[in-house]
This record gives C-alpha cells, sequence and structure tokens, in this order.
C-alpha cells in the first residue's frame, strides 16, 4: 500500500506546489482534484490542479515527468458531482465534464477516476435506481473503453439542510452497492471506499472491506467524530444533523488498527488518500498541512 493525499484542501497551490509538498512530506501518492474551472458550491469542491477541457498529450507528459520527478504515483484523478441531479442540464453538464476527467485519465496513464453516483435527494431510493440504470451504464462503458476503472465514493452527501433529507448520493450502503452491480456488474466499475460515511450509517466497516474486496479500487483516509450531546438532542432521524464531525484521520470514532487489518486481510495493496476536510485544521494553508501531517503521522506506521 502506498499513502497519499487529496488535494482539494490546497485550492491555492499548483498542481507542482502540491506535489513538491507531498514528497517532501513523505507521501507516495497523490490524488488530483479535477473539478471545472467555476466558482465551487461547496466546501472542497471546485477546485482544479489539472484543466482536463484543456489537456492534450504534451501536457500530459510533462505532469507525468513532473510527478515522476517528485516520486509520486497519480492514484486518482478526483471530481464528485451529482450525474443524477434533478436538473436535466445540470446533469449533462456534470456527466460531459466527468468524461472528459475519464479521458484525461486515460492521456495520464492514471487507471481510477474518483466520483458520486448522484442522486435526487427528493426521491427514493428505488426511484433513484430507475434513473441509474439510466444514466450510467453508458459512462461506465465510456470509461472501459478508455482503460479507465471508475471508483465510486460511499458519501451519502447528507452534510447540511440543503441536501436533506435523501442525500444528493445514492452509493451509500451495502444494500445499494449490490443492486448498482446487479444493474452494472462491469469489471471497471467499484468503490473508493471512505469508512468515515459508514461510521455516520453505524455499519460495520470491517464487514464492509471483507464482503467488498474485490470491488473497493481506492481507499480514502477520513475519520468522523459522532457528537454524542448533538445525537441525543436531535436523533439518529435527523441524518446527521447536528451530530456528524468529519475529522482527519485519528481524531474521530474509527479505530484505524481494525480497518488496515481488514484491508491488508483481503490483500488490498493499492492507495489510501487522506482526505482533509476537518473544519479544525482550516483557514490557513500552513494549518491544512498541520492536520495532513498528524493524519500522515498517525497512519504511517500501517505502510511498508
Amino acid at each position: 500500500m502506498k499513502l497519499g493525499f487529496f488535494t482539494a484542501a490546497l485550492p491555492t497551490n499548483t498542481l507542482e506546489q502540491a506535489a513538491q509538498w507531498g514528497a517532501e512530506s513523505g507521501f507516495q501518492a497523490i490524488e488530483i482534484a479535477c473539478w471545472p474551472l467555476e466558482k465551487a458550491t461547496r466546501r472542497y469542491a471546485g477546485v482544479t490542479h489539472i484543466n482536463v477541457t484543456e489537456l492534450n498529450k504534451t501536457q500530459a507528459k510533462q505532469i507525468r515527468k513532473m510527478l515522476d520527478d517528485y516520486g509520486l504515483t497519480i492514484s486518482s484523478l478526483g471530481y464528485y458531482p451529482n450525474p443524477l441531479h434533478p436538473d436535466v442540464e445540470h446533469r449533462n453538464t456534470v456527466i460531459a465534464h466527468l468524461k472528459k476527467v475519464i479521458e484525461a485519465a486515460a492521456l495520464l496513464e492514471v487507471p481510477i477516476v474518483g466520483t458520486f453516483i448522484g442522486k435526487d435527494k427528493n426521491k427514493t431510493v428505488p426511484q433513484n435506481l430507475e434513473e441509474y440504470a439510466k444514466i450510467w451504464p453508458p459512462i461506465v462503458k465510456f470509461a472501459q473503453e478508455h482503460n479507465v476503472k471508475i471508483a465510486i465514493e460511499n458519501c451519502p452527501m447528507i452534510f447540511s439542510y440543503d441536501e436533506w433529507p435523501g442525500g444528493n448520493n445514492l452509493a451509500s450502503t451495502p444494500a445499494i452497492w449490490r443492486k448498482m452491480w446487479e444493474i452494472i456488474p462491469d469489471d471497471n466499475f467499484g468503490l473508493n471506499l471512505d469508512p468515515s460515511h459508514l461510521i455516520l450509517q453505524m455499519i460495520d466497516y470491517e464487514r464492509v472491506v471483507h464482503e467488498f474486496a474485490s470491488k473497493i479500487f481506492h481507499v480514502h483516509a477520513k475519520d468522523l467524530h459522532i457528537d454524542r450531546e448533538g445525537l441525543y438532542n436531535h436523533g439518529v432521524l435527523s441524518q446527521g444533523m447536528g451530530w456528524q464531525v468529519p475529522r482527519l484521520p485519528g481524531l474521530g470514532d474509527m479505530d484505524w488498527g481494525k480497518f488496515f487489518a481488514a484491508l491488508t486481510a483481503v490483500g488490498y495493496d493499492y492507495v489510501v488518500s487522506i482526505e482533509h476536510e476537518d473544519r479544525a485544521f482550516e483557514g490557513d494553508e500552513n494549518l491544512v498541512k498541520r492536520g495532513f501531517y498528524l493524519s500522515r503521522d498517525l497512519l504511517k506506521p500501517y505502510f511498508h
């Protein structure tokens, strides 16, 4: 396994600045944010470290050489929109960009694109699966034609009341994953597993690793703290409102030893990428980097 980081938390850095810092800080891999060049609509989105709409073969070779010189592997290109958005125009726009990210991954010889399935938060799971069955097969096939794997992050995308009650990402539970892969059984379609979202839903993350080992293409290292006072006041039917607190690895409720024991038991041997969404380590770049250092030092013993 290699320890990496997701560049979305370093929006003011160029790709080379992020890479240089990552290499100097002992990271082995980099997951690169590839949003369109537009204003972000949520935290840790809208970050563009590779402009995929303009990327050509020459630029791709330059990027690869630069990262090779720093000794960094590109674990994944990351773009996390809502391809099942109820507004058809928005949906078509984000799918078009997702395809650009897939094409960029092929140019860069990056094996994986990390993304979301998306969701209409006001529809039921079965209704969303009906839309998924129409929208997603061509996207997965497009990736397959470019020799790229799609790794779906399992975040429910329900952090605020504008995402409530259903959340903006369908692919959040084992039952839904099984149904997704029943509809689209393609070998290049799997998970970017983030265990913090399983903590929120009280889902056994060790069991998930064992059951879905063959579908875990990429792993996000993020933690989650359950605020028991908030849970007491709001209850589980609030779906996390007022009590789920995203944290850096080591500062939440995850047992990282058990998680890594499960990963090694099933033979996972790719990248674990730190995803920084911790409000306690925001505000300026030095504070963000301090958060990355803390997580790096906590997780480093699990790598060899």
